[in-house]
């Protein structure tokens, strides 16, 4: 990817972001949108931005209402920025974050179960430990 490429991309990102903070009258709109990354074709005119929605009941119908949203914000990003052509721009659920947290979830079982393994090898080794100086004890 060009570097002309991914300097667009960062401030399409960050624009698209402000004009969300800012709100739009769209009543499907809800719950708080992140723009996770904006991808750009590599002749500049279309552009797919990835969006995470919380809470994740109103997800799909938030990205619906940014399509339908697509040409204001669109029309903003081109007062706002100082650009020759603004891309087109589709908006689509960024599900690796779900996916991410997922794996951030498992791995984080697996270590409270390793932990918690370790502790019952260390009571059965300190058990046995004693019952053998009681043993001694009494001899």
């Amino acid at each position: 990817m060009s570097h002309h490429r991914a300097q667009v991309e960062s401030v399409l990102r960050r624009s698209v972001q402000e004009v969300l903070s800012r709100g739009l009258s769209d009543p499907r709109i809800k719950g708080v949108i992140t723009i996770t990354r904006v991808e750009v074709s590599p002749d500049g005119r279309q552009g797919t931005v990835w969006c995470s929605v919380m809470p994740r009941e109103h997800a799909s119908l938030s990205i619906k209402g940014l399509g339908h949203a697509s040409g204001r914000i669109h029309s903003e990003l081109k007062k706002k920025l100082e650009m020759r052509r603004v891309p087109r721009l589709i908006y689509r659920l960024d599900k690796s974050l779900k996916r991410e947290a997922e794996v951030l979830s498992a791995i984080n079982e697996a270590r409270r179960r390793d932990e918690e393994m370790k502790h019952n090898r260390t009571d059965d080794e300190s058990g046995s430990i004693r019952s053998e100086s009681t043993e001694d004890d009494i001899s």
